[in-house]
């Protein structure tokens, strides 16, 4: 399924540059992702038919679906909005690591459901991460993440073609995990 080129659902109002790349919004059309990043797009069919879209879609607005994954994400809101701060975390106690980004858009449409965060400083990579739920005209339901990210910080540089690797690896993750929830 071709996304639409149009803007899906709501962006973020206009104000001083907080995010730390200066494509935002990019991923709404993934078919033209900015130059000079590291591109990923995983597809994953989740289920059929209205009920697994819903399930779906709540899942990955309300934050579920990454916590259902075994991350800790704390946000500034309850369902994804333009505007709302998220922290996403991995590890634990003083070996825990998170990172903070914020919502650039939304969408919430009638069979389209999903959000798109961007990085904020502090965050160790530079980009936008889209999680996005489809509802295909056959009632398949198919989950995407669409991502562009570079290094940020010393460590992600070091880590080099590791961290490719490790996002697909996250990616594939969410997939089972939005799966498992909008097959009940």
């Amino acid at each position: 399924m071709t996304p639409p080129a149009r803007p899906l659902g709501r962006t973020a109002p206009a104000g001083p540059p907080r995010l730390t790349y200066p494509e935002v919004g990019a991923t709404r059309t993934p078919q033209a992702l900015p130059g000079g990043y590291h591109h990923l797009r995983h597809r994953t069919l989740v289920g059929h038919g209205r009920g697994a879209f819903e399930a779906a879609g709540t899942a990955v607005t309300t934050w579920r679906m990454h916590r259902a994954a075994g991350t800790r994400l704390r946000a500034d809101a309850v369902r994804a909005a333009p505007g709302v701060r998220v922290r996403v975390a991995l590890g634990l106690g003083p070996l825990e690591y998170g990172v903070p980004c914020e919502v650039v858009w939304t969408a919430y449409e009638r069979t389209r459901t999903g959000f798109a965060y961007g990085t904020l400083p502090g965050h160790a990579e530079i980009g936008e991460e889209a999680f996005v739920v489809d509802m295909a005209p056959d009632g398949s339901v198919w989950f995407t993440v669409t991502a562009f990210s570079r290094p940020g910080r010393w460590f992600t540089r070091l880590a080099g073609p590791l961290v490719p690797v490790a996002q697909r690896w996250y990616a594939r993750r969410l997939g089972r995990t939005v799966r498992r929830v909008a097959r009940g």
